[in-house]
């Protein structure tokens, strides 16, 4: 059975440098995003190390074990549909149902924020928008034909 990893933001144990746990406090809210956490004894191969003061005093696994709290952590692979719901939160709805106008600035937000790094994206945000793969190019294209306000 896999050793349980630390909560995001506890103090590393045995450390004589209290700004490593300040360095975890920091991390938390990024790793709660991005469902990571926290893990000091027996990393497993892929865990991220993480180096404070040119030493390795944490690793980070992605992916895997519980959120704080207990919520499970989503696959990374979810990302996409993550950003879809935190643009639906911003502009008050799910994107389909948005006029035309919002729609755009939806695109323009997931451009933003990276979401067409990803594959497939744009028939996925076609797909939440209600709208053709088509058209999400036509609103990116727009948006970056824009000038800057």
């Amino acid at each position: 059975m896999a050793e349980r990893a630390t909560p995001l933001a506890a103090p590393v144990e045995g450390s004589p440098d209290p700004s490593e746990a300040l360095l975890v406090a920091a991390l938390g809210p990024l790793l709660e995003r991005v469902g990571g956490e926290v893990v000091r004894s027996r990393p497993q191969p892929g865990d991220v190390p993480v180096e404070w003061a040119g030493r390795v005093v944490l690793h980070v696994r992605m992916g895997q074990g519980a959120r704080s709290g207990g919520e499970p952590v989503a696959d990374l692979s979810d990302g996409l549909s993550r950003l879809i719901e935190d643009v639906e939160g911003e502009l008050g709805g799910p994107l389909s149902v948005l006029p035309r106008a919002e729609k755009q600035q939806a695109v323009r937000l997931l451009e933003e924020r990276g979401a067409f790094e990803m594959r497939r994206s744009a028939e996925t945000v076609a797909e939440a928008l209600g709208v053709t793969r088509f058209t999400v190019y036509n609103y990116l294209h727009r948006n970056r034909d824009e000038p800057a306000t």
